[in-house]
Parts: C-alpha cells; sequence; structure tokens
C-alpha cells in the first residue's frame, strides 16, 4: 500500500513537473512577440507624438492605452515565470537588520510618491539568519508594494524585526483597510487577488521564497484595521 501511494506520488510530481515546464515555455512564446509589439507601440507612439494634428492627438491617446496593456501582461508573465520557474537558493548568513535598512531605502521614494509614511523597528542585537539576500529582499518588496497599493489614500507602513526564540520575525504592518476573512484563507493562492488588474503571484510567490528558507509567512487582517503579515525565518547557528 506504502508503495503504491509512493507511486502515484511520483507519477503525480512528474506530471506537475512537465505541466511547469510547458507552461513556461508558453509563457517565453508569448513574451517574445510581446516585446515586439511593445517596441513597435513605443516607436509609433513617439511618431504620433511629434504631429501637432488632432487626429494624431486622439489615436496617440488610444495608443498609450494599449502600450499600458502590453506593459501589464509583460509583467504578468514576468511574475508567472518567476513563480513556476526553478528557484536557486545561494545563502549566506546576514544580518537581517542590514537587508531591512536597504528595503527601507530602496522603497522610500514610492511609498512617499504615495503619500505612505515608511519606518522600521529592529533590535539592538543582530538578528543573523541563513538567506539569499536577493530572494529576501523579493519576498518583503511583495508585501511592501502590496501594503502600499492597498493604501489608497495613504497611510503608515512599518517593517518590525524581532527575534523570537530560535526564529526571526519580521513583520510588515500597514493601516491599510484590511482584509476580509474568506480572503485571508485564500490570499496565498495563485492568481487570486483582491486588486482589480493584480496578477495574484506576488504573494504565492513571497510564501515560495519564505519556505525555500526553512520558513513560513503568515496574514493577520481585519476589515478597517490593517493587515501584518509576518515572515519566519530560522535563526543561523551560532559559532
Amino acid at each position: 500500500m506504502r508503495a503504491r501511494q509512493l507511486q502515484r506520488r511520483a507519477r503525480s510530481t512528474e506530471r506537475l513537473v512537465e505541466l511547469a515546464q510547458l507552461t513556461s515555455g508558453l509563457a517565453h512564446e508569448i513574451k517574445n512577440p510581446l516585446s515586439t509589439i511593445k517596441l513597435n507601440l513605443d516607436l509609433l507612439s513617439e511618431e504620433l507624438a511629434s504631429s501637432g494634428s488632432e487626429r494624431d492627438r486622439r489615436n496617440l491617446i488610444r495608443l498609450r492605452r494599449l502600450q499600458d496593456e502590453v506593459q501589464r501582461l509583460h509583467g504578468v508573465l514576468d511574475e508567472f515565470l518567476r513563480f513556476a520557474g526553478k528557484m536557486e537558493l545561494h545563502p549566506q548568513v546576514h544580518d537581517l537588520r542590514q537587508l531591512v535598512e536597504e528595503l527601507i531605502d530602496f522603497f522610500r521614494p514610492q511609498a512617499e510618491s504615495s503619500r505612505v509614511v515608511l519606518r522600521a523597528s529592529v533590535p539592538a542585537e543582530p538578528v543573523a539568519c541563513s538567506v539569499d539576500a536577493g530572494l529576501f529582499k523579493q519576498a518583503v518588496l511583495n508585501l511592501m508594494i502590496n501594503a502600499t497599493q492597498a493604501m489608497t489614500d495613504g497611510g503608515e507602513l512599518l517593517l518590525r524585526l524581532d527575534r523570537q526564540e530560535d526564529q526571526a520575525a519580521l513583520e510588515v504592518i500597514d493601516t491599510g483597510p484590511g482584509i476580509e476573512p474568506e480572503a485571508c484563507e485564500r490570499i496565498f493562492q495563485a492568481y487570486y487577488s483582491t486588486r482589480p488588474g493584480g496578477s495574484g503571484l506576488g504573494l504565492p510567490l513571497t510564501r515560495r521564497i519564505v519556505r525555500l528558507h526553512g520558513g513560513d509567512v503568515r496574514v493577520h487582517s481585519e476589515p478597517g484595521k490593517g493587515t501584518r503579515f509576518v515572515i519566519c525565518l530560522p535563526l543561523a547557528n551560532e559559532t
């Protein structure tokens, strides 16, 4: 019985791998001509922008809508390829306080343009974890972007880092509208999004990255009272 279960699981895994390879290849096939379309739209846009006629001005408005849609589709494909593709970790021991500081510096201009006050709270002692710095920052950045987009009228975004026994906990806390309970249950599912036009891949990608590091991510939210995501990661062994 146990052997048959393992065989079925192995066959299922093989089918999933084949499906991932197929869909990834299909995404690349779509992305290449999409890039060509984008280039030609850009060239046509430049030509229309240099014309002073009223007809060309109206056509330019329509063209820019097409450019926006092509750019959106390009972004969806990029996120899909990151989500479906093979992800290799290159972990090193980092003090997460430093990575949080780098994230704050990088994201501050976007936060300010969205009227979001960005703050950080870190402990006095180092919080050392073995992480792939680039992937870790991508995982946290996805949460920061989502939080900022949710606060359409501005607000506050706090990154709070702490040590909890044998793990590090990084909280991403916003003062946005919050998330309905039924949405919280589905929020890490691929292609599920509470935002019109959202790809629904940012949060699943964040969870995948965190779990590859041996950690997990949780969401706590209440409508009207903001949202708090918590990333937990094992601390590095102290020598």
